[in-house]
């Protein structure tokens, strides 16, 4: 039901540190209900222009912190809340090109009362500024 307001509009931007351009980001929201801890997010697949990323090369940052997804993995002293929005970073030399892009963001989730693990997905294109 919100899996279609996962990716949010407002920030789409190549990511530089110390003036070299490392990657992309955008702001994801967790689609389920009640917010999770982070070591409950089994994984966070970002897919540009049909082309899969690497998960080694995903970060999540939320609330000042920065995490790889394995680090998630552990983490049991943070959240990710309903409708909060998260900064998902690609690491990808060079960035991307300015212009419209087809970004696909999945979440696979584990929810102690459901027997199966869920996977939410959007995809939106979006405009990357010159």
């Amino acid at each position: 039901m919100m899996d279609n307001k996962m990716i949010c509009t407002e920030l789409f931007e190549n990511v530089v540190e110390n003036g070299e351009t490392i990657g992309f980001a955008f702001l994801g929201r967790l689609p389920y209900y009640r917010g999770l801890g982070l070591s409950m997010i089994e994984d966070i697949a970002v897919s540009v222009d049909g082309v899969p990323a690497a998960r080694e090369d995903v970060r999540f940052s939320v609330r000042g912190k920065t995490y790889t997804l394995d680090e998630m993995e552990t983490v049991y002293d943070d959240r990710w809340n309903f409708s909060e929005k998260a900064k998902i970073t690609v690491l990808r030399a060079g960035g991307l090109t300015p212009g419209n892009h087809r970004i696909e963001f999945a979440v696979r989730m584990r929810v102690s009362y459901l027997p199966f693990v869920p996977t939410t997905k959007d995809t939106k294109d979006l405009a990357l500024a010159a």
